[in-house]
Parts: structure tokens; C-alpha cells; sequence
């Protein structure tokens, strides 16, 4: 594909319904990396032990958790700056911006982490097997951090001109996919402590690299390189980023800082175990929240590109994507719920106790999916202060209830602290839409659609109460297939449904 000409306007059509079907169900497929990598946990677990897969949990996460706070939510800000922009040099100088603020830190760090690595390692909880090589796999894990950062940075830029496909190839096909082979081929070379470390490194470094053309296809890389940085571009896309940091880094606290929390605060072993078990529950119950994250990707550039053109017209897409995500997420809630047992199963027999926490964190996702993505809605459309009240809501409740409960209830003491945390401040988003926009998620059809998804969840919970085994997982999964079928159906008017195009055909809606 050509590159994109220097001199291209931005697209301010109106955004419609179709849009953000299109667009969700995109970048929903590109967020399914999340699923293969949900999948792939009980090969990992199986082939480096609970253990030592909660050690690269921690570790994982916090690259994760770094990343989000060194890129200063870059990534976030190009999807209000890049769509508004009707000079191309701007666009491009916008990218430049991201790369060059967001990539020198990462190396920094990763260079003084590798360069201190045994201080840092003391700080960790390890198993007995792995403490020995726990230098070694922080030295060598802290270089995924730039070259996570620049993927993020990449995609988002993609992200930015309203072009979520592409993410496919990389986010599922080349990432999580090269994860599996260079892990396993590791593990059989006979690295069974470090493996998993130096396969991720390695997956890392692949996609990366294929994100540079993905960056060719949608910008012209020679005028990222030349363009100008004004004074005023850099002070506008910075402070933009800026005032979304704290948002964005509040979910990531919630997503990624359990796990490192856990192998914090517990010792040795028990430390280990937490985070890895933590984090079972934690990618499982991801899975519901591709659904809503799908939405959220395509509703950061696209509000702002129809706020910008026409504010009033934000309620049809925020109905419709409150709509779809009850419909899809609760019945989905279920059936991680109650086939938790037999989903368990295919690990070692220790991650069975991952159950409890997967009700807590699953539950939590669900009653966050029906008011949609109201949080990104505030973020992108010029609601400078409220992101940060949201996150000091998730940030604070979070850390009381965690100080609070795990020294006593450990994993199922963290997971409910994520939960509450989450839920709250993505109803104080919801109740601040309301105020600012008269945007209320909660109508006749949303309402209908959780009554019906609630039902299949019922019947879901007397399937298990009265079958065993196979059968037991058979018919819960063929609930929830008939329960998000008429949870869609009853769930969405019709327009709804047609916007929905060949998954509306296929599932007969209309």
C-alpha cells in the first residue's frame, strides 16, 4: 500500500454506528492476543511451574507498569492529536514526539536495571530453584521495556488514523504465537529457569521489528524523521498526554501492580505462587474485557474526531457500545464463572486455586461492562480533570483495600481490591457523562439485554449445580452461546442490529 500522502485532510465524517462495529470487532481481533496469551499460560505454567511463571508474571508486569508511566500516555494522546490535525507535517511531527519523549527513558532504564540488576533482584520473591538465576533474568527482561515501549508507541499511531486492522497480524499472529516457540524452544535447549524471560525478549524484538512497516503503511517515515517540532506542537501533544497519564496509568495500576504487589509482599515461594495464581485469574477474566477494550480502542480516536465535528452526536455510538458490551460481556462473565473448574483443569492441579479469584475479578469485569466505555468517552473529549479524579477513586480504594486485606487473605484479599477499585471509578465516569452530557447508558434495551444474559447465567449456574465432567462444560458453553444470541437479539434495537453487518446475519438478529 502507498504511503499516505503529505498533504491528506483528516476524514470529519460523521462517526456512525457502523463505525464502531467495524472498528470493534477489528480491534477486538487485534486485542485477542490477550486470548492466545490466556491460552498459553497452562503451557507455560506446565513447562516452568507455577513458580517461576509467577516470577515472570511480576516481572512482566512491571515493564508494563514502567512503560505506561514513561510514555507519559503518548500513545493516548495521539489518538485526540493525530485525527484533528489538517496539516500532515503536524500529524507526523506528533509521532516524532512520541517516539523521541517516550523511547530515550525506556533505554535509560533498561540500561541502569541491566547494569544493577542483583540490587533489583533482592527485592523479589523467588522460589528456591529460581533465585540463583535471578540476576541474570533481570538483566536480561529489562530490555523488553523499549522495545515495548516503541510497539506501543507504533500501534497507537496506527490506532491514530483510524486503521485498527493491522494490529492483527502483529498483536495475535507474530507476538504471542513467536512468545510459544521461542519459550518452548528455550525450555528444551535446557533453560528451564530463564526461558520464558528470554523468550519473551526475543518475541519482543520480532515484533518490533514488523512494526516498522506498520508505521510505513499509514505515515510517510521520512517526514516522522524531518518534520519540525514547534514549540507549540510539543506543549499541546505533551500536555494533552499529560492530563491523561494519571487515567491511564490508573488502569494500568490496576491491571499490572497486583501481580508485582504480590510477589512484593508475600516471601520466597508464597510470593511466587500469589502472583502466578493472581494472574491465572487475572488473564482469564481478561478475556471479558476484550469485549469492552475493543470499544475503548476505537472510541478514544473516534470521539474525539466527533466531538470535534459535532459533541452532540457522541450519544448514539456510546448507547450502542453500552448496549453491545452488556450483551456480550455478562453471558461471557458466565461462562468463565461457571466452567472456571474445567477451564482450571488444563493446568498443573496448585492453579486450581486461581478459582476463587477468577469469581471475584470476572464478576467485577461484568458489572464494569454495562456502562460502557464511559471512561474513554471522558478521557477523549476534553474533560481535562476528571481523569484524574477517576484514577485518585481507583488509585486510592485500590491501595486501602489491598493493605487491608491481603496480609490476611492474600490472592482472593488482592482481587477484590481490583475489583472495587475498577468498578468505582468506572461508575464515576458513567455519573460524570450524565452530568456533563446527559449520557445515560442505562435504557429500556440495555436493561432487556441484561435480563435475558442474567438468565442464561442462572441457567448456567444449574447446569453445574446439577451435571458433572464433559457434559458439565458442553452445556455451559452451549448456554452461553444461545444466551449472548438473544441477549443481542432483545439487547439492541434495530438499528443496533444491522450496524452490526455480517455477525447480525450470521446470528440471524434481523
Amino acid at each position: 500500500m502507498s504511503e499516505a500522502p503529505a498533504d491528506a485532510p483528516p476524514n470529519r465524517d460523521a462517526v456512525t454506528r457502523g463505525d464502531v462495529a467495524r472498528g470493534a470487532g477489528l480491534a477486538g481481533l487485534s486485542r485477542a492476543g490477550a486470548l492466545i496469551e490466556a491460552l498459553s499460560q497452562p503451557l507455560y505454567v506446565w513447562l516452568f511451574g507455577l513458580a517461576t511463571y509467577g516470577l515472570y508474571a511480576a516481572m512482566w508486569s512491571a515493564v508494563n507498569l514502567a512503560e505506561n508511566f514513561i510514555d507519559l500516555s503518548l500513545t493516548t494522546a495521539l489518538q485526540r492529536i493525530v485525527p484533528t490535525r489538517g496539516d500532515e507535517t503536524q500529524a507526523h511531527g506528533a509521532v516524532k514526539i512520541a517516539i523521541l519523549v517516550a523511547l530515550a527513558p525506556a533505554l535509560l532504564i533498561a540500561l541502569l536495571v541491566s547494569m544493577n540488576a542483583d540490587w533489583v533482584a533482592g527485592f523479589m520473591s523467588a522460589a528456591p530453584k529460581d533465585r540463583a538465576q535471578l540476576p541474570i533474568a533481570v538483566a536480561i527482561f529489562a530490555w523488553t521495556l523499549p522495545l515495548w515501549t516503541f510497539i506501543e508507541v507504533a500501534t497507537s499511531a496506527a490506532r491514530a488514523r483510524r486503521a485498527f486492522g493491522p494490529e492483527i497480524r502483529i498483536r495475535i499472529f507474530w507476538e504471542q504465537i513467536a512468545r510459544i516457540v521461542f519459550a518452548t524452544g528455550f525450555f528444551f535447549l535446557g533453560f528451564h529457569s530463564i526461558g520464558l524471560m528470554i523468550g519473551h525478549l526475543c518475541s519482543l524484538a520480532f515484533t518490533a521489528a514488523l512494526c516498522i512497516p506498520l508505521l510505513r503503511r499509514y505515515y510517510d517515515l521520512k517526514l516522522v524523521v524531518r518534520a519540525p517540532i514547534s514549540a507549540a506542537l510539543f506543549r499541546e501533544t505533551v500536555l494533552t498526554a499529560l492530563g491523561l497519564l494519571p487515567s491511564a496509568f490508573a488502569r494500568r495500576v490496576l491491571i499490572d501492580a497486583p501481580t508485582v504487589a504480590l510477589n512484593l509482599m508475600l516471601p520466597g515461594a508464597r510470593g511466587a505462587d500469589a502472583a502466578g495464581l493472581f494472574d491465572i485469574a487475572r488473564k482469564l477474566s481478561t478475556v471479558t474485557f476484550l469485549v469492552r477494550q475493543a470499544f475503548q480502542y476505537v472510541l478514544g480516536p473516534l470521539a474525539s474526531a466527533q466531538a470535534h465535528a459535532d459533541r452532540a452526536r457522541l450519544g448514539p455510538i456510546y448507547h450502542f457500545s453500552s448496549r453491545v458490551s452488556t450483551a456480550l460481556v455478562v453471558p461471557l462473565g458466565g461462562l468463565l464463572a461457571f466452567g472456571g473448574v474445567d477451564i482450571l483443569s488444563v493446568y498443573r492441579p496448585e492453579a486450581m486455586a486461581a478459582l476463587p479469584l477468577l469469581y471475584i475479578l470476572v464478576a467485577g469485569r461484568a458489572i464494569e461492562a454495562m456502562v460502557g466505555p464511559a471512561s474513554v468517552i471522558v478521557e477523549m473529549t476534553g474533560h481535562r480533570l476528571l481523569p484524574l479524579v477517576n484514577s485518585l477513586i481507583a488509585f486510592i480504594l485500590w491501595g486501602v483495600l489491598a493493605w487491608l486485606l491481603v496480609p490476611v487473605h492474600g490472592g482472593i484479599g488482592m482481587a477484590i481490591a481490583v475489583a472495587v477499585a475498577t468498578v468505582a471509578s468506572t461508575y464515576a465516569a458513567t455519573v460524570e457523562l450524565q452530568i456533563s452530557d446527559g449520557l445515560n447508558p442505562f435504557g429500556s434495551r440495555l436493561l432487556g439485554g441484561l435480563a435475558v444474559a442474567l438468565a442464561g447465567v442462572a441457567a448456567m449456574w444449574g447446569v453445574v449445580q446439577l451435571t458433572h465432567g464433559p457434559i458439565r462444560f458442553a452445556l455451559v458453553v452451549a448456554l452461553w452461546a444461545l444466551t449472548s444470541r438473544f441477549a443481542l437479539r432483545y439487547g439492541l434495537t434495530r438499528d443496533d442490529r444491522f450496524a452490526l453487518g455480517g455477525l447480525s446475519r450470521v446470528l440471524r438478529l434481523v
